[in-house]
């Protein structure tokens, strides 16, 4: 399973093919694709390529599947004894991303070759089995 450790909003996130995530809002309608080069890492086991600080030419292609705003959190101030009390609240836009590709030197993995690559095995084992019978 390849993954990539991307920069976003200010956070960095390890995602993989077909994972969704939180960012902060960006300015990009639902069902846009975007290409995030901020890639501070791709690896697939135990072999993993480090930018300094990013890699050059390597992608993560996302989906914007939403644009919403988060809880609403209250924040409130008090003085005590001066009948004062002040009542705030607070939602975080943010933005939910699909992944549907990672790109990098010699790796190319896109969301319909690693669904792909899982359904190979198992189409090759019953051939295997019969040629064994």
């Amino acid at each position: 399973m390849v993954y990539a450790i991307i920069r976003t909003g200010g956070k960095q996130q390890r995602v993989s093919v077909g994972d969704r995530f939180d960012t902060e809002k960006l300015a990009n309608d639902v069902n846009d694709t975007i290409e995030l080069s901020e890639v501070l890492a791709v690896g697939e086991g135990a072999d993993l390529q480090v930018g300094t600080p990013y890699l050059d030419g390597a992608k993560v292609v996302c989906e914007v599947i939403r644009q919403d705003r988060g809880k609403k959190i209250l924040i409130g101030k008090y003085k005590r004894r001066k009948n004062y009390y002040r009542k705030n609240g607070h939602r975080q836009s943010f933005t939910r991303l699909r992944v549907d590709a990672i790109q990098a030197d010699g790796i190319n993995e896109t969301a319909s070759s690693s669904s792909t690559k899982s359904e190979a095995p198992a189409a090759e084992a019953p051939a295997a089995e019969a040629a064994g019978e």
